[in-house]
């Protein structure tokens, strides 16, 4: 098969998802459309130079809705003769356009790819498509449903994990992603946003809170346990489903949970031969990439299964990874992921994540693999794994090795 390199990796800061955060006024077009621009003119990419723009976003409905892709394409200075193809895989939309560009790069179908996605969170709400897996009564009893706050619950209830350390998490991610910035960690791959006029709106992830302390965040009531508890409420939704837990214990907040942000990002990706006909020297081979179905209730523990399927295809122990990301859609997804591998916490997440920077749920997949490869540079490390907790009972992951 062909070795797939990542060439390069740009990302947008992480802009408050709501009125007043600094992005609100682009279209999740127009910001896909400036990370694409970025794209091609750091690296000379003219005419033709790609088979496709792989893009990811969830809620595709509105200005979201359509072929946002292809969308993004003809907005963007790419030639038009760029197709383009919006994929959703919910929350790891964005990891899964970089795995399939890989993949077809592997297969032998172009030379090179752009792949990435975006999410305006504060422009397009989450679950304002109306998805059948939250609307249609048939499914929701099928599956057990119950919203993903809930499902963290159950994780923290099911592993035994207490509220001090979902907020021990937390304060940690805000730490590490205050030094990361601090420390110009980003440089590489942060691009500055500006408006239609061209001035600057935004540098920098805005929506961190670097102050949070266990004091800040032991204020904060419980955010599922009202839509939990209340009648007839999802808390018996669940324990029909696990009827051996006596009750869930609801640990989640705003502050141990990942932030609604607008943002995007993207990978080049090709083969060696689009390298050398572009002058272009590759950063990262994807060695590796997985997914998986979970159970639909429980929901977020899909990066634990994905992550052994990625590693029993790849030959690889959990022991050869030098780095982890995994995305901090809720404290627990992160907990039970270190439970489960007894991993360093060291390792995972070394810059901070979703709880500190935010979750714009089609890039986020994309950040992470562009994050990890700084850092494997940054640090002087080989083998990176990124992988993401799914809606519906998912998981992805990536594994990549430095060059």
């Amino acid at each position: 098969m062909t070795d797939a390199y990542i060439y390069d990796a740009v990302r947008s800061p992480r802009g408050k998802g709501r009125a007043d955060g600094s992005l609100h006024e682009l279209t999740s077009v127009a910001l896909s459309a400036k990370i694409l621009n970025a794209l091609k003119d750091r690296n000379g990419l003219e005419g033709h130079a790609v088979e496709d723009v792989i893009w990811g976003n969830v809620t595709q409905v509105g200005e979201q809705g359509g072929c946002l892709a292809r969308s993004a394409v003809l907005l963007s200075d790419l030639d038009e003769s760029i197709p383009g193809l919006a994929i959703n895989r919910f929350c790891a939309s964005g990891m899964e356009a970089v795995n399939l560009a890989a993949n077809q790069i592997q297969g032998g179908a172009g030379r090179a790819y752009i792949a990435g996605g975006v999410e305006m969170m504060g422009r397009v709400a989450m679950g304002s498509d109306g998805a059948a897996i939250a609307v249609d009564p048939t499914l929701a009893m099928k599956t057990y449903f119950v919203p993903q706050g809930i499902s963290a619950d159950i994780i923290a209830t099911q592993y035994g994990f207490a509220r001090d350390q979902a907020d021990a998490l937390a304060v940690q991610s805000q730490a590490r992603a205050a030094a990361a910035w601090a420390d110009n960690r980003f440089a590489k791959s942060i691009i500055e946003i500006s408006d239609q006029n061209g001035l600057p709106i935004l540098a920098h992830d805005e929506y961190m809170r670097p102050k949070t302390d266990m004091q800040t965040l032991g204020a904060l009531k419980p955010a599922f346990k009202d839509i939990g508890e209340s009648m007839p409420g999802f808390d018996k939704v669940a324990l029909m489903k696990y009827p051996h837990l006596e009750r869930i214990n609801h640990i989640h907040h705003a502050g141990n949970s990942s932030g609604i942000v607008d943002g995007a990002a993207a990978l080049l990706i090709g083969n060696a031969e689009f390298g050398r006909a572009h002058g272009l020297k590759p950063r990262a081979r994807i060695r590796a990439t997985a997914k998986i179905g979970s159970d639909p209730t429980i929901m977020l523990t899909g990066p634990v299964p994905a992550t052994e399927k990625i590693l029993r295809d790849s030959g690889l122990s959990i022991k050869d990874i030098d780095l982890f990301e995994v995305n901090e859609a809720f404290a627990a997804v992160v907990l039970r992921f270190q439970q489960a591998f007894d991993v360093d916490p060291a390792l995972v997440n070394v810059n901070g994540g979703a709880i500190a920077m935010g979750h714009p749920l089609g890039a986020t997949g994309a950040i992470i693999i562009g994050t990890l490869l700084d850092e494997l540079e940054r640090s002087d490390k080989t083998l990176g794994l990124a992988t993401l907790c799914i809606a519906s009972g998912m998981g992805a992951a990536t594994i990549i090795e430095r060059i």
